[in-house]
């Protein structure tokens, strides 16, 4: 009998009780949280001995950041109509866009955003990229309760450095619907000098389309390839519909076979996504950025899709890349970029005179995605359109190094934590050494310790893990990231200094790989 996977789990308490996620904190650690904003899903104990998410020493890391002035920005998580650009489909946003509106702050500010949720389940919002407050992390049944439909939740926190992130939830596979956004936080002392700014966000499409959902989606791929009926999507039960509910509604297969790609290693992904949208438009009705020959234009590209890679290049255009995942490197020029989910790139370009794509391939899967920069006269690029860059000189995170003022110092790992990546898509039992996500699991770390996390990826497809609440090194002198591609029968090592308290999660980035079981949670020993 296969082990129940955490998404089974909370269908089935669904189903049961009609309640959101359940919650695996102790008690003790939502002591202070904001109760009425809350689920009030039932708890269990969690394992004694770990700093909890609201700990007093996570507010002695919070008061070292030296909070500063506020920056209060209200959002509302709703079901709404959004328009791809000739395609119109009901999903799940962040107001009514797509994605939503960007919010920009200044290192040293502190956030205070109020989310109220309007959707018919529970959510969160998840800060990627940033090295916050535990309790602020919005991680249902580890870092606070999920926000109950109907309910609002205060996320109050320290912005302490600089660099491109974005915000989606962490519940279910609510982010592969229209759940995302920017956020980007200004450097007070910006060493870098551009005309414009243009913030580029990728994904890949689902919802809406022909009936499919993400959640149709997954109980689709967590049957495994050898128990799929493609009739219907739903769990025994339970099928999603429009709003995630069960509705007995069902859409067509899109569990995705043969795609691959070198570059990732062999297979290329699980899901196929009928679009791929470049700030939420598809590429037939293309965002259209005005510039003017000459101007330095700095690009900060984010990749929110749930299961795809995107091979990145602007026609006619080197990319001089300043910046990944927040940090800046030593600059890097390029012709073309590859990005995992949730990783982060920011480049520079000098425009040229005439109309430019900037064209995102989803990698192995045989299409685009498409943005446009015009700085002169000429007919808007085919949609279609493939630049010769993407086949050019390609750059990748390992051949970058850190800005030497963020390096880490050299130093011996104090501890390694060993993680293999197994399982398969075959049987859907994505895990980490073998073991599905338990959010009473957890890796211990110390607090002023050097960690090495070491990621072996025994399974036949790439993952791009994320690290939550802090920053990476890839190798000595590599770049500082979150999250980072790990190729199928390959190793890698990433250094990080256990600098800030709490419990905190390891996951593929891949929404799929995630929710059927390749999560796990590092804690700070009390």
């Amino acid at each position: 009998m296969r082990t129940p996977t955490r998404r089974t789990v909370l269908v089935s308490a669904l189903a049961a009780a009609g309640t959101g996620l359940l919650a695996a904190c102790s008690s003790d650690s939502m002591k202070g949280m904001n109760h009425s904003s809350m689920s009030g899903a039932s708890s269990a104990a969690a394992p004694a001995g770990f700093v909890s998410p609201n700990g007093p020493e996570v507010a002695a890391a919070e008061a070292r950041r030296r909070p500063g002035p506020e920056r209060k920005v209200a959002l509302t998580a709703t079901e709404t109509t959004l328009d791809l650009g000739g395609r119109t489909v009901r999903s799940w946003a962040y107001g009514d866009r797509l994605p939503g509106r960007e919010v920009r702050a200044t290192a040293g500010d502190t956030l205070a955003l109020t989310l109220a949720n309007h959707l018919p389940q529970p959510t969160s919002l998840h800060w990627h990229g940033l090295a916050l407050r535990n309790d602020m992390d919005g991680v249902p049944g580890v870092t606070q309760e999920a926000i109950r439909a109907g309910a609002s939740f205060d996320y109050r926190f320290a912005l302490s450095h600089p660099g491109t992130y974005w915000f989606h939830p962490h519940s279910g596979v609510q982010q592969d619907r229209g759940l995302y956004a920017p956020l980007i936080v200004e450097d007070p002392k910006e060493p870098l000098r551009y005309d414009k700014e243009w913030v580029v966000v990728l994904d890949d499409w689902v919802d809406g389309i022909d009936g499919s959902t993400p959640d149709a989606v997954l109980a689709e791929l967590a049957q495994g390839m050898g128990g799929t009926d493609h009739s219907s999507h739903g769990m025994p039960g339970m099928d999603m519909g429009a709003a995630g509910t069960p509705t007995g509604t069902a859409g067509p297969s899109r569990m995705l076979m043969g795609a691959a790609s070198p570059l990732l290693g062999g297979d290329a992904g699980d899901v196929a996504h009928p679009f791929h949208l470049a700030n939420g438009r598809l590429a037939s009705a293309p965002e259209t950025f005005a510039a003017r020959p000459g101007d330095r234009i700095r690009i900060r590209l984010i990749n929110a899709g749930g299961d795809t890679a995107y091979r990145i290049a602007l026609g006619g255009h080197d990319l001089t890349v300043t910046h990944t995942d927040g940090f800046p490197v030593e600059p890097a020029t390029t012709q073309a970029l590859l990005l995992g989910m949730g990783e982060r790139y920011d480049v520079l370009v000098t425009a040229k005179d005439g109309v430019f794509p900037l064209t995102a391939l989803a990698e192995g899967k045989n299409a685009t995605a498409l943005a446009v920069l015009r700085t002169g006269g000429g007919a808007a690029p085919d949609a279609a359109v493939r630049p010769a860059e993407l086949d050019g000189r390609l750059l990748t995170a390992a051949q970058l190094k850190a800005e030497a003022s963020v390096r880490l110092p050299a130093k011996a790992p104090d501890r390694t934590v060993k993680l293999e990546l197994t399982g398969g898509m075959a049987k859907a039992d994505w895990a980490f050494n073998g073991r599905r996500y338990d959010p009473a699991q957890r890796y211990p770390v110390a607090a002023g310790e050097r960690v090495r996390l070491e990621f072996r990826n025994s399974t036949s497809m790439w993952h791009p893990v994320h690290l939550h609440g802090h920053a990476f090194a890839l190798g000595a002198d590599g770049p500082r990231k979150d999250t980072a591609i790990v190729l199928p029968g390959t190793t890698l090592a990433v250094d990080f200094d256990a600098d800030n308290p709490g419990l905190w999660m390891v996951h593929c980035h891949n929404v799929y790989h995630a929710e059927t079981g390749m999560m796990t949670v590092l804690g700070y020993q009390a």
